[in-house]
């Protein structure tokens, strides 16, 4: 599980990202905890001195799995809001979270539906 995530996949969403325009982060750590909950302060500023740079509920056991079946397997995170170390944010709340989703959720499937076909070509 050093590297949990497949290079090949990745590299194919960034270069549609790209073509899209849409923000997008390549290299960067992510740490799941169990939720759904939202983080106190003192854990955000754990995650943070451990270099996690996103904080999910949703990559495991996903990616373990996919990783022990040999299955390419890759993220696309959809960052809902910073949390709350950040200090100079207004504090999250639900409804916070699900408009931001709402907004995140049409890039997303615009982005599966413009990677999809360069997917299947590497596969044939």
């Amino acid at each position: 599980m050093a590297t949990p995530f497949d290079k090949s996949l990745r590299k194919l969403l960034v270069k549609s990202c790209k073509k899209l325009r849409f923000p997008y982060n390549k290299d960067v750590t992510v740490v799941t905890i169990e939720g759904p909950s939202f983080s106190t302060k003192a854990e955000s500023k754990m995650f943070r001195t451990w270099g996690a740079d996103i904080i999910n509920m949703s990559t495991c056991p996903e990616v373990v799995l996919a990783n022990e079946l040999e299955i390419p397997y890759q993220t696309i995170a959809m960052s809902t809001d910073y949390d709350c170390w950040k200090e100079d944010e207004e504090s999250v709340t639900f409804e916070m979270i699900l408009k931001q989703m709402e907004k995140n959720a049409n890039k997303v499937i615009k982005l599966i539906e413009h990677v999809l076909p360069e997917i299947k070509k590497k596969c044939q």
